[in-house]
C-alpha cells in the first residue's frame, strides 16, 4: 500500500514539474520592498538572524505564528492591539524572512529557548503570550518552563497532541525522494490548496493573501527548512501542561481540516486554569480567517 502511495506521489511531481517547471528561491532585495516595514528589525541569535517586528506602548504581548505563515498572519490583530499594548512578533526560524537556520534547530524545545533569548534581549520579563498553531505549541511549553514570566495565555488552534490525519504538505515533505519536488516545485495553485485546508471560508481567499505566503515559502532557504522539520524526531511534551498555572484562553476553529476540534478539550483538561472557545464556521487560522471576532475574544480575556 505504501510503496503504491510512494509511486502516485512521484508519478504526480514529475507531471507537474514537467507542466509548470522550476520555482525560484526569492532572495531578500526580492521581497523586502513588500514584506519589510518601518517597524522591522533584525536580530543576530546563535547564527540566526531573525526578523521581528516591536510595535506600539503599554503591557507587551507576544504573537506567535504556525507552519507555512509568518509574523503577518498577525497584521489584522497588531493593528487594534497597538492602541493599548505593545506588541512583538517574529518569523520563526525557517519561515518567512528570517529564514532558515543553519545548524537545522528546528525542535519545539529549540524554539522555545530561541523565544527566551530574543526576549531577555528585549528586556520583556514579564507579557501576555499568544500562539496558533506551530506558535500554539511553542506558547503553551514555554510556559511549562517560565510561567511565572506569563499573565496570560493565549493558545488559538495549537498543536501538541499526536494525532492520525497528517496535512498533505508534510506527509509529502516526510517522503524520501518525492520531497526532492518541494525543493524545487511550489506553484501559486499549491499555496491555495494548503490556504483552502486551513481556512473554512475560502472567498476570504484574495489573490494577495496567496502571494504573501507564496513568496515568503519561496525566501531562499525555506523549502529546505519545511523539509527538515518535517523529519526531525518529535517529542511529546503534552505531559508538561501540568506545569502551567496561567490564566490560559484556548480558541478553536469548529471546522479545524488540520488539527481536530476535539483537541481543544485535551488541551482545557491537561491546563488547570483554562478556559475553551470554540469559533463556528472558522477554519485553523482564527486570527487570519476572523480578526474581530477572534481579537474580541482575546480582548475579553485579556481584560478578565
Amino acid at each position: 500500500m505504501k510503496k503504491n502511495k510512494f509511486l502516485i506521489y512521484l508519478i504526480i511531481g514529475i507531471l507537474l514539474l514537467i507542466k509548470f517547471g522550476v520555482s525560484e528561491n526569492k532572495t531578500f532585495e526580492d521581497l523586502s520592498s513588500y514584506y519589510v516595514n518601518s517597524y522591522s528589525q533584525f536580530m543576530e541569535i546563535d547564527s540566526r538572524k531573525i526578523h521581528f517586528r516591536d510595535e506600539g506602548n503599554g503591557y507587551p504581548i507576544v504573537l506567535l505564528h504556525g507552519t507555512g505563515a509568518s509574523l503577518h498572519t498577525w497584521d489584522s490583530w497588531t493593528t487594534e492591539l497597538i492602541k493599548n499594548h505593545r506588541v512583538i512578533r517574529l518569523d520563526l526560524p525557517g519561515f518567512g524572512l528570517t529564514g532558515q537556520d543553519p545548524l537545522k534547530r528546528y525542535s519545539s524545545m529549540d524554539y522555545v529557548n530561541l523565544l527566551d533569548k530574543f526576549l531577555n534581549r528585549l528586556g520583556i520579563n514579564e507579557f501576555h503570550l499568544a500562539g496558533n498553531s506551530l506558535g500554539g505549541q511553542i506558547a503553551w511549553l514555554y510556559a511549562s518552563k517560565f510561567d511565572h514570566k506569563i499573565n496570560k495565555l493565549l493558545l488559538l488552534d495549537p498543536s501538541g497532541f499526536s494525532f492520525d490525519k497528517v496535512p498533505f504538505v508534510i506527509q509529502l515533505a516526510k517522503t524520501p525522494l518525492i520531497n526532492l519536488f518541494l525543493r524545487y516545485f511550489t506553484p501559486r495553485a499549491f499555496i491555495k490548496k494548503n490556504l483552502k485546508e486551513v481556512y473554512f471560508n475560502d472567498s476570504l481567499i484574495t489573490p494577495e493573501l496567496i502571494n504573501r505566503y507564496h513568496s515568503l515559502t519561496l525566501f531562499e532557504g525555506n523549502r529546505n527548512a519545511f523539509i527538515d522539520r518535517a523529519n526531525i524526531k518529535r517529542e511529546d511534551y503534552s505531559c508538561r501542561m501540568k506545569y502551567i498555572q496561567t490564566h490560559t484562553l484556548i480558541i478553536w476553529g469548529e471546522n479545524d481540516y488540520w488539527i481536530p476540534v476535539s483537541d481543544a478539550n485535551r488541551f482545557k483538561n491537561a491546563i488547570k486554569n483554562s478556559k475553551v472557545i470554540i469559533m463556528p464556521e472558522t477554519g485553523h487560522i482564527p486570527m487570519e480567517e476572523r480578526p474581530k471576532e477572534s481579537l474580541k475574544i482575546a480582548l475579553d480575556f485579556i481584560k478578565l
